[in-house]
């Protein structure tokens, strides 16, 4: 079945019933159930049904995989295959997951909720475009020769750290992984994955697919589990030289501590934002802002790091401004995530519903009634859906400085460009940013002005692949995409030659 064939209802129901639903950790090369046995139930989030019963790995299995992963990096295996037979190997990686993209696409919408459009015709190719980008670049890193004195020649090199630990999220499974596998990998490094435990099916199927893709035992190895357990003895592993974690600020936090606390493993983190969308009235285009709006916020239903989940609207366009954007918001109902019309799925477990509930109530005591949605909907399916839903928000209350990570948006107005600035940059993240104006030099202000590691334009979630991903403040340091990527998998080393000059 190809990727196509996901917009037709009967086949897909056909395709699911023969799938197979990974539930076994990749580790040296070998599919394997946890050591002690135990395994957790994995939960469909459209209907809030069990999956299947997926290995529990502990500490125990976190070393095997460790052990297994600074094996394969010592004896040279990967790291030591010239650059265009590593390549060779990533682009057949890129080609299997493409052969089974319909495959990774219904994997992903059952583990996480999502419209299964969304999963086959964005995160899918862009896992597979993400690995085929740094299949390319890894034979055109080079390195430096320094201008010497004579008698001396002095170069640097990049060479690869040896075994990172990979920690991923549940908002984009297969996409966010490969942001770090793939960049890793193509450094020379070996890597243990540990998938969200809300997600796993995606980066265990990732992993099967990798060994047949001829990638060594060993080199990449993934352990399900939880983050208490598998990802705090990740992290705390002292034969592990780099953690690269995307997720909340909390966990964040905790693994600068398991870091000092073991052996002062590189940290890269990316922590997740309040992202403001800045509308000018000399916007040229008010209907496609209001589009960006609402889909800035209600894509992924809310669940991701970049989600615009504060509008920043100048007060004299605000009332026909909110206009557009409720009726672009009504628009997007949510729905079966297998249904290939549903364009808003589900939330990705019952825990992260609660928690945008408790978002919503909390506004609503101190905000009142929000202008649009509100409520948890569709609970005859036993899913775990809440329609989206905006409110009239003020620059201190809760729901203008938290982070959701649900549907749940917040429209706040401004006088002008000066109080504009102020309002944006007034949150402790700093991950991304939004002006939608005509005029070039207040766009170069603003972009120049706004404390964001990503700032947009005249549109929204505008780069891709090829530009740094990452944030200010406390949203985190390091850089996912980009060929900046690549260098935080690597160290640089200094050599000089010494000889009597004539």
């Amino acid at each position: 079945m190809n990727v196509e064939q996901l917009s037709d209802k009967t086949q897909i129901a056909s395709a699911i019933a023969k799938l197979g639903f990974p539930t076994e950790a990749v580790i040296d090369g070998s599919l394997t159930a946890a050591a002690d046995g135990k395994r957790f139930t994995n939960i469909a989030p459209g209907n809030g049904q069990p999956i299947g019963e997926v290995a529990a790995g502990n500490a125990s299995d976190i070393d095997r995989a460790v052990v297994a992963a600074r094996s394969a990096f010592k004896d040279g295996r990967w790291r030591d295959l010239a650059p265009y037979r590593r390549k060779a190997v990533l682009h057949r990686m890129a080609d299997l997951m493409e052969e089974h993209g319909a495959e990774l696409a219904l994997l992903e919408s059952i583990d996480t909720g999502k419209p299964i459009t969304d999963a086959a015709r964005v995160d899918v190719p862009l896992a597979i475009g993400t690995t085929r980008y740094y299949a390319e670049a890894l034979d055109k890193i080079y390195g430096e020769v320094a201008p010497s004195a004579p008698g001396k020649l002095s170069y640097a090199t990049h060479e690869p750290l040896g075994v990172v630990g990979a920690i991923v999220p549940w908002n984009f499974p297969l996409h966010m992984a490969m942001w770090k596998v793939a960049p890793a990998l193509a450094m020379g490094n070996s890597v243990v994955l540990k998938p969200a435990e809300q997600s796993p099916m995606t980066a265990l199927r990732l992993g099967q697919l990798a060994l047949e893709a001829g990638l060594p035992s060993g080199v990449l190895n993934v352990v399900p589990g939880f983050g208490d357990t598998a990802g705090r003895a990740l992290a705390l592993h002292a034969d592990v030289d780099m953690i690269g974690f995307t997720g909340s600020g909390s966990v964040g936090r905790k693994l600068m501590i398991y870091s000092a606390e073991s052996n002062l493993k590189r940290v890269s983190l990316e922590l997740g934002g309040k992202s403001p969308q800045i509308v000018f009235a000399d916007c040229a285009d008010l209907d496609r802002a209001a589009e960006a709006a609402a889909w800035g916020l209600f894509y992924n239903q809310g669940q991701v790091c970049t989600a615009a989940s504060r509008l920043l609207v100048e007060h004299s366009i605000k009332d026909d401004f909110m206009e557009r954007v409720i009726a672009v918001a009504r628009t997007i109902q949510p729905g079966d995530p297998l249904d290939p019309t549903t364009r808003f799925g589900a939330l990705v477990s019952e825990r992260q519903m609660e928690t945008v509930l408790d978002h919503i109530a909390s506004a609503r005591q101190e905000l009142g009634s929000p202008v649009l949605g509100g409520r948890r909907v569709r609970e005859e399916s036993g899913g775990f859906f809440v329609e989206p839903t905006i409110f009239e928000v003020g620059p201190d209350c809760r729901l203008a400085r938290e982070e959701v990570f649900g549907p749940v948006l917040g429209i706040l107005t401004f006088a002008d460009e000066a109080e504009a600035l102020r309002l944006a940059n007034d949150t402790i993240f700093g991950l991304a940013a939004g002006v939608w104006t005509s005029n070039i030099d207040r766009a170069q202000r603003m972009a120049r002005g706004l404390h964001a590691g990503l700032v947009w334009v005249n549109g929204w979630d505008a780069c891709d692949i090829t530009m740094p991903f990452g944030g200010f403040k406390q949203s985190g340091f390091g850089r996912d995409r980009s060929l900046h990527a690549l260098e935080k998998y690597a160290d640089l080393k200094a050599v000089t030659f010494s000889w009597q000059a004539a």
